[in-house]
């Protein structure tokens, strides 16, 4: 199955059924062999990336809580070489963050020329908890949605691929997760009250992220909704639209310095 962005200016239902995976999803032994070629694949061309050193890939992966964000961290860029992997986890804003403009701290970790960037969550909080919770009048995170476009158009123009992730999972789904986290010694750490609190804003957060998905999917910037209910299907689906825009950007390795042949003399 091949995962397609949201149409620019479209409308999508977040339903239950959408975080299922479609009928025609790969078992997840035969995803599980896939997604170790597209590993593969991904750590050849991010080496590429990397030493080419004029062009970024920026992930954006966001999602209620238990989505997985930070497992398709792990399973989908798992061997891509550190040195040119770069991950930025957004929190609740700190005073020095406050005292800036909303994108000041996001625009300071976008990754540099060379790399992949990843962001577990990212500056759509500032359109998503931030309306949910009223943090800000509407009049202040309404504004947000077209100031969003116009940073994501300047990373583009200058040379950043932006692609961005909706991990969408059922309200049943969080539930088997939230209550995994309550039993499992490994697991029990990720869980707080709050959880608890959000998950009773489901709606409101539903309302918000389709807004999101409607006004801030572009042509340059594309939102993927991804059916994260199975891990296996999330990570696949993710690491197939990440190599295939790798795969499209191209990237190669520099040429050789001139003088290949006096260098191999001197070194005898």
């Amino acid at each position: 199955m091949n995962l397609q962005p949201v149409a620019p200016g479209t409308t999508v239902s977040l339903t239950d059924a959408a975080a299922a995976p479609p009928p025609d999803a790969p078992a997840k032994d035969q995803a599980r062999v896939r997604l170790e070629q597209l590993g593969r694949r991904m750590e050849e061309l991010q080496d590429a990336l990397y030493a080419e050193r004029t062009r970024a890939l920026l992930v954006v992966l966001q999602g209620r809580d238990t989505s997985g964000k930070d497992g398709a961290i792990r399973k989908v860029f798992g061997r891509i070489n550190p040195q040119g992997l770069e991950l930025a986890s957004f929190k609740a804003p700190t005073a020095t963050e406050l005292a800036h403009d909303f994108l000041w701290r996001v625009h300071k970790v976008v990754p540099a020329r060379g790399a992949v960037g990843v962001f577990n969550r990212s500056h759509y909080e500032d359109v998503l908890a931030v309306r949910v919770h009223r943090l800000v009048p509407e009049a202040v995170w309404r504004p947000r949605y077209e100031l969003i476009n116009q940073f994501e158009h300047l990373l583009t123009q200058t040379g950043t691929t932006v692609l961005k992730f909706f991990l969408h999972i059922s309200r049943a789904e969080q539930r088997e997760r939230l209550l995994a986290r309550l039993e499992e010694p490994e697991k029990v750490w990720k869980f707080s009250a709050g959880d608890l609190g959000e998950r009773k804003l489901w709606d409101a957060y539903t309302e918000a992220y389709e807004e999101v998905l409607a006004r801030t999917s572009t042509r340059e910037a594309p939102w993927y909704v991804v059916p994260a209910d199975k891990k296996y299907l999330r990570d696949l689906l993710i690491a197939e639209v990440v190599t295939q825009t790798l795969e499209r950007m191209d990237p190669r390795y520099p040429a050789a310095p001139e003088g290949l042949e006096a260098f191999r003399r001197e070194l005898g």
